[in-house]
């Protein structure tokens, strides 16, 4: 089989840990520009994150989701397409254009591939998927 439970138990916790944070809106510790900075690009930052690792869960089934700059640039992209939308007036995840979002796009996508390779891929065992021959 060549999904991991372990795998699929990280993925579902990082899901359910970024929706918790919303739900509970937990930027209402912050006070000032803090306030002001994380209800602007957290969710820019922390939302491609958490995306990246639901591709990750195909890339068994999807051979060009394998390598980590596939699952990024393609997340990279799915979201720049979102905010370039809101350049022309089409409300998609969001409704002002902002230019600094792409940036936290970026951002998000490059710390949740240097997660999966530097981190889960060398520590966790369960993380590797045994690809079919």
């Amino acid at each position: 089989m060549p999904y991991s439970k372990t795998k699929i138990l990280i993925v579902i916790s990082i899901q359910v840990t970024v929706a918790l944070v919303h739900a509970f809106r937990l930027g209402q510790v912050f006070s000032g520009k803090a306030y002001i900075l994380y209800y602007s690009y957290f969710s820019d930052f922390i939302l491609p994150f958490a995306w990246y690792f639901l591709l990750t869960i195909n890339d068994a089934a999807i051979p060009v989701l394998r390598p980590w700059y596939a699952k990024a640039g393609t997340v990279f992209i799915l979201c720049t397409t979102a905010e370039v939308c809101q350049r022309f007036g089409i409300e998609v995840l969001g409704v002002i254009f902002d230019p600094v979002d792409i940036i936290m796009y970026g951002m998000g996508a490059l710390l949740a591939a240097f997660v999966d390779v530097k981190l889960f891929s060398p520590y966790v065992n369960a993380w590797a998927t045994k690809y079919p021959v």
